[in-house]
């Protein structure tokens, strides 16, 4: 990537709709829109100020109108990249939107690369990369806590955390490198008795940032759910009730589901990715047989696991094999049809699983919907205070960093236990700082944030 050329892409999602957008960035991005884009009143974009909108016309080489189109005008360092920007935004259609796309290729733009315009925002110091990791999780939210979770990140809550255990422990170093060039002052005790308490309070921090992680990666990118059960069980009736809407067929025709359904669905702010499995039975229907396969496959690869049961009926051998199954893995039995005369009762069921928990529910009457979600809920925020996403870690890399300056912290324990001097102290704090600042982009190497970058979408 060359940061100096001037760069473009499609802005706006594929597909058809009210309004597409160019987004051009770079030196001569106004020099580039100017000679694609006609005024209706003949003004200049060179002579907008920031901020302005000009309504005109696309040209092609030719002199014929592409689309009517709309150029906004933000000068650096006030616009997103802090470069100059330009955008287009005409008709959204893909026929108008790839005219226009080359034609500003034409004029001297390249295409832009995955995410580059919010990697110049990085690397011009709009954005740390926290913040720039945060736009894509925007852009991905499911839910109202996923979307907080990216939009604390953005707004730089969970870096400023960060940075402030940074600005201690840079404090930290230059009080040892204070006490070293003046060793006549005799501190070294009181000192290191004050780093120490210091850096065990942060490494307290620390592991409590880190018990976010699980949250934050389900927050992000969702919770593989698969619900399991045998036949007529109630299954496509859990999911249409979890979605809120008539996604699966329901019959009481044994076998309707013969694949899988995948849907996500938003289940107390926490995004499910479901898996509505086929019935799990023996059968002679190649078909359903192979449904059958793919169901233990699901249950066998999801974090979580909802084991379907009929409160009507007593336990048969198809349930005996579904218990069997659910037992590995972290599951939530569920007896629904608790609205008929129970037969099979939670109490059975409890003595059959004492260590899964088992709530009654009704697909038909919502009943036990509330205890399912708390349920859900409590495993996805262990150890984590929802209302408070915007502190949570939102990737493994995060989480590792994280990992990493914790172990160069304990290392400065060692060493002051140790008595091994106030030099080697200094080495492991600065260890801890540089760690951390590869968190928000200060101290990370190019590798990193390329791979980083290379997740985003063109556009962005």
């Amino acid at each position: 990537m060359q940061q100096g050329d001037t760069i473009s892409a499609i802005a706006t999602p594929r597909g058809e709709g009210g309004i597409g957008i160019v987004r051009i960035s770079g030196e001569h991005a106004i020099e580039v829109a100017e000679a694609v884009f006609q005024s209706a009143g003949g003004r200049k974009l060179a002579d907008t100020e920031s901020y302005r909108a000009v309504y005109g016309r696309i040209i092609d080489e030719n002199g014929r109108v592409v689309d009517e189109a709309i150029a906004l005008v933000m000068r650096a360092p006030h616009s997103y990249t802090v470069e100059d920007v330009v955008e287009l935004q005409c008709h959204g259609g893909m026929m108008p939107l790839r005219k226009i796309l080359s034609l500003t290729w034409q004029q001297g733009a390249r295409p832009a690369e995955r995410g580059e315009f919010t990697k110049r925002a990085f690397l011009n110091g709009r954005l740390d990369l926290s913040q720039a990791q945060a736009v894509m999780d925007i852009i991905e939210a499911r839910t109202d806590a996923s979307l907080a979770m990216a939009a604390g990140h953005l707004t730089g809550h969970f870096s400023q955390g960060i940075q402030a255990m940074r600005h201690d422990i840079l404090g930290m170093i230059a009080h040892i490198e204070a006490a070293i060039d003046f060793p006549e002052d005799e501190v070294d005790d009181v000192l290191t008795y004050d780093i120490q308490k210091k850096v065990v309070d942060m490494r307290n921090k620390i592991s409590g940032i880190l018990k976010t992680a699980h949250a934050g990666r389900i927050l992000r990118d969702g919770l593989m759910t698969a619900i399991i059960g045998k036949p007529n069980v109630g299954k496509s009736s859990l999911l249409n009730s979890l979605l809120r809407e008539e996604r699966a067929i329901v019959t009481e025709i044994p076998g309707t589901t013969r694949d899988s359904i995948e849907e996500y669905a938003d289940v107390g702010g926490i995004p499910l990715r479901i898996i509505d499995t086929a019935g799990i039975r023996s059968t002679d229907d190649v078909v359903e047989r192979i449904g059958v396969e793919k169901a233990r496959s699901y249950a066998d690869r999801a974090s979580l696991v909802l084991a379907l049961f009929d409160a009507s009926r007593p336990l048969g051998r198809e349930d005996e094999e579904i218990l069997a199954l659910s037992a590995q893995h972290d599951a939530i039995l569920l007896l629904n049809k608790c609205d008929l005369p129970m037969v099979t009762t939670p109490e059975l069921l409890s003595a059959r699983a004492p260590r899964q928990t088992v709530i009654p529910i009704s697909t038909h009457t919502q009943a036990g919907f509330t205890r399912l979600v708390e349920s859900i809920r409590s495993r996805v925020y262990a150890g984590a205070a929802a209302g408070e996403e915007g502190d949570f870690v939102t990737d493994a890399r995060q989480a590792e960093v994280l990992r990493q300056a914790d172990a160069h912290l304990e290392a400065s324990l060692r060493t002051i236990e140790a008595d091994m001097g106030l030099d080697f102290i200094s080495i492991d704090l600065r260890s801890a700082w540089e760690k951390l600042g590869e968190l928000t982009g200060e101290t990370v190497g190019e590798d990193i944030i390329n791979e980083i970058f290379s997740k985003f979408c063109i556009g962005k």
